[in-house]
């Protein structure tokens, strides 16, 4: 039986994340996984990630599994495809499907990190084809250029949900609304926000009901629903789609660490018991990333190199002392991440009212998915008001753990506090040159350049745009405004991009004076959203 020091079983951020940390130690690594490509999730995640430098912020996911997979390459790790792990066994050897063939391995120490799977729900018609989960949606749009459906509702107002629901209009799918049944949108406003700012409609306290078609999916009918979740009669309403996405959480995939034995505890579905470094009620065995609590990729990523020191540790490749000063400083970072609105303390929760510093929370935001005029009224350092020339405005209102926006401006306009990235980003009384690096960098898409003395009667708006075809200097077209609806007639007076920018261009557009703070998003043509 051939025997490695460590086994990895997961090529996901987590997986790679272990294996390269392992190692660079000097261990001898295997990873298994079961489909044809390493990098989990991360090749189908092109949008920018959250957090600060140290986490990979304003950096996608596909270029983050891009570079993963070059360093385990170059450390000399061994990365099986196309081979599935059946079972772990006592004392620590895995068995694992190779064509026809089922072969084992043994290890000092084992490392689980295979990810999670998406939850469904039951509705009429959910087994029809055209009922989806929105990672299924994903791949098949972002791996292999496949448009999922041409009309889609999107179930579910989580990050995944939103996040999904922004590729598949980049896609060139129209969103025809998105629904869940909380009163409060499940993920980051900012992500809301740019979904909303192109006209799509967030109904929360809404659920789908039905799934309508014989042979696949014709249409869709949702319904408002009450308290305890039961959906309102007489409150149905069809909307014509040939899509149902469902984006209703993650459970771990334990399969294996309850095959073993492990003891396990329930905290959004069967994760196994462990310690700070990953280490299972079994000895010798660890798990990193969403097999050991429902995360986001950055944090995956980092629970696999502490997992990697464990089982280093473990087989005395590394002393006390340098496993001590690594994982401090790992966990340190770990901790930037778990912070803000949206950390495990504060999950469920429907009282929050306030930001970190007192400023009201945008009750339109999360309900609807947009901040309003008055709203941004309330957020004083923002540069919304009182500014002259050529000024940014950072539509940023709750606490995430997100901070390049301050090193996207080396004229300091931009400040985060260095000790704590959740605060809120404040505009300085810096002067603005109008770069645009800051309306680039920001992975909410929450930044935009405004200037009121653009010309007699004109005013200029500069946004993110993430769309193709992209407009050319010249273009005209229509203004819309942070609920998609469109305000006033706009002229394409800039088209900034470039290696750079990292495939976000810096659109600036004219508009009428005083419609600069309305305006947050450019649109060639009027579309219907129903």
């Amino acid at each position: 039986m051939k025997r490695y020091d460590v086994i990895v079983v997961g090529a996901g951020p987590a997986g790679l994340s272990a294996a390269i940390e392992a190692a660079s130690l000097g261990m001898r690594v295997v990873v298994f996984d079961e489909n044809a490509r390493p990098g989990g999730q991360l090749f189908k995640q092109i949008h920018k990630f959250f957090g600060s430098k140290e986490h990979q912020a304003s950096r996608r996911g596909v270029d983050i599994g891009r570079e993963l997979q070059e360093k385990a390459e170059s450390l000399g790790v061994e990365v099986r495809l196309n081979t599935e792990v059946v079972g772990i066994f006592e004392p620590l050897f895995v068995s694992v499907t190779e064509g026809e063939n089922i072969t084992s391995y043994s290890a000092g120490s084992i490392i689980v990190a295979t990810g999670a799977s998406e939850n469904v729900i039951p509705f009429e018609g959910w087994t029809l084809p055209g009922v989806m989960g929105a990672g299924a949606a994903q791949t098949i749009m972002n791996l292999h250029g496949v448009k999922p459906g041409q009309r889609v509702l999107m179930v579910g107002s989580g990050n995944v949900g939103l996040v999904v629901s922004f590729q598949l209009l980049q896609a060139g799918c129209e969103v025809v609304a998105l629904v869940d049944a909380a009163k409060r949108v499940g993920g980051y406003g900012v992500h809301a926000s740019k979904v909303t700012r192109t006209g799509v409609p967030i109904y929360t306290s809404h659920t789908v009901i039905k799934a309508e078609g014989t042979d696949c999916v014709t249409g869709a009918v949702i319904a408002e629903v009450d308290e305890k979740f039961k959906p309102i009669p007489g409150t149905e309403k069809h909307l014509d789609v040939d899509t149902i996405c469902i984006a209703v959480g993650l459970q771990p995939m334990s399969q294996l660490t309850r095959q073993i034995g492990c003891e396990h505890m329930e905290a959004g579905g069967k994760v196994p018991v462990h310690t700070a470094d990953g280490a299972t009620t079994m000895n010798g065995l660890f798990v990193a990333g969403d097999v050991s609590g429902i995360e986001e990729a950055s944090s995956a990523m980092i629970t696999g190199r502490i997992a990697a020191l464990g089982a280093a540790k473990r087989g005395e490749f590394i002393d006390k002392e340098q496993y001590d000063a690594r994982v401090e400083e790992l966990e340190a970072s770990l901790e930037k991440l778990r912070k803000g609105m949206f950390c495990k303390e504060n999950a469920g929760r429907t009282d929050m009212t306030r930001t970190d510093e007192g400023l009201p929370l945008s009750m339109a935001l999360l309900r609807n998915g947009y901040v309003t005029q008055d709203d941004m009224k309330n957020l004083p350092n923002s540069g919304f008001t009182g500014k002259s020339g050529v000024h940014a405005v950072i539509e940023c209102t709750q606490n995430i753990p997100c901070d390049p926006c301050r090193d996207a401006c080396r004229f300091g306009c931009i400040h985060v506090d260095e000790a704590d990235m959740v605060r809120l980003p404040e505009v300085t009384e810096r002067a603005c040159i109008g770069c645009g690096m800051c309306v680039a960098i920001c992975p909410g898409q929450a930044i935009f350049l405004v200037n009121s003395e653009y010309a007699p009667g004109l005013a200029t708006v500069t946004l993110p745009y993430e769309f193709l075809p992209l407009p050319q200097k010249g273009e005209k077209g229509l203004g819309l405004n942070r609920q998609g609806k469109p305000v006033c007639a706009a002229e394409v007076v800039d088209v900034k991009k470039g290696k750079g920018l990292d495939k976000t261009a810096v659109l600036t557009i004219a508009v009428e004076a005083g419609m600069e703070n309305e305006v947050r998003f450019y649109q060639k043509e009027a579309v219907e959203h129903v």
